[in-house]
């Protein structure tokens, strides 16, 4: 990395920061964090040094790069990603984006040149800040402003996935905004942003909570099957726009067959009462739906399907299409840090919902 740094008139701080290759990223930490800057969570690009071939809002979505050969428009062949001009002067391109929480702290980056060959961008770097104002951190454009190295300067190639797992997380150092710098022009499909939300909670301790938001912290840690949609959908805000953004499972054949979706709360708490949302899921829904739920006190491991200390606290309930399914917690007294949703036999839920209250 010496030699890349070196070319770089923007000097960073050096970062102690693990390669990790395509089939590496997912496994990563699809169990442990959340990406921070999905476009479905609510991050948001705010500005961009040049957006000439594709846009910047590109790189935020949460579904994978697609490619239609041949398509031209006005700029020149499209592409799914953020694509500047040629022969930029500035030393790099750079695209500022405020996260999709509160604030947020890092664990890893991934960045994504899909389909894009003879264009991509050479190399990239990410900084990141925390600030309460949008236009301060936008006037900074490509300047030093008040950022801080996330992932100093690392080199790309043409249309695969690279990610780099961080080897600190700066002492649980929270961000707000992030800047993607890109040198020194070219494309990105896809920017992933992996780590932790670091909540706002209100002081009153009685307030009750969505603890299985993943804007408050929650985590899908595992589940049983997501062909169709992953587990993380669960936990993201809103009622979603189609079938693509919740959890679908593959249809089973045999008989007894269940399929199931742990989550980390995002803080310890009392639950009340469940949302079960099946929208969009008309002819897919579960026949039913069972909710179980734990207190887990190991740091090193999260708690397997089969563990015994699960209590049921929403016995099997029939659940029909379309529909927010409002579900009684059986135990609104229990401390729990961890649900089990059940789909008998499969199918697909839109969101889950944990209303409670934290413990103070």
């Amino acid at each position: 990395m010496a030699p890349l740094a070196d070319e770089m008139a923007y000097k960073l701080d050096a970062v102690e920061a693990t390669s990790l290759g395509p089939d590496e990223i997912d496994p990563t930490f699809r169990s442990s964090c959340i990406d921070l800057v999905s476009a479905t969570l609510g991050g948001k690009i705010l500005a961009c040094s040049d957006q000439w071939f594709a846009e910047a809002a590109n790189l935020l979505t949460p579904t994978a790069p697609i490619a239609q050969p041949g398509k031209m428009v006005f700029t020149g062949a499209w592409y799914d990603g953020w694509e500047t001009r040629r022969h930029n002067p500035e030393p790099f391109d750079w695209v500022v984006m405020r996260l999709g929480v509160a604030s947020g702290v890092v664990r890893g980056v991934e960045v994504d040149t899909a389909f894009f060959t003879g264009n991509y961008g050479p190399a990239i770097s990410v900084e990141g800040c925390f600030s309460g104002d949008d236009d301060e951190v936008v006037s900074w454009r490509g300047g030093r402003g008040r950022w801080q190295t996330i992932l100093d300067a690392r080199p790309c190639g043409p249309s695969r996935r690279f990610g780099w797992k961080l080897a600190h997380d700066d002492n649980g150092r929270a961000y707000t905004h992030v800047r993607l710098n890109m040198y020194p022009d070219g494309g990105i499909a896809r920017f992933r942003l992996f780590g932790r939300a670091v909540p706002v909670f209100p002081d009153d301790a009685e307030a009750v909570l969505d603890l299985a938001a993943a804007q408050n912290g929650a985590v899908a840690v595992s589940c049983s099957d997501q062909h169709y949609g992953t587990k993380d959908n669960l936990l993201l805000p809103g009622r979603g726009k189609d079938m693509g953004d919740g959890w679908e499972t593959a249809r089973s054949r045999g008989r007894d067959h269940v399929d199931w979706a742990i989550v980390r709360l995002g803080a310890a708490g009392r639950v009340q009462s469940f949302v079960v949302d099946t929208a969009h899921y008309r002819g897919n829904f579960p026949q039913k739906v069972a909710i179980h739920a734990l207190a887990w006190q190991r740091l090193d491991a999260e708690p397997a399907a089969a563990d015994e200390a699960w209590r049921e606290v929403v016995a099997p309930t029939k659940m029909g299409p379309d529909q927010e399914h409002q579900l009684p917690c059986a135990d609104p007294d229990a401390l729990v840090t961890h649900v089990k949703l059940t789909m008998i036999p499969d199918g697909g839920v839109k969101r889950l919902r944990a209303y409670g209250k934290r413990m103070a």
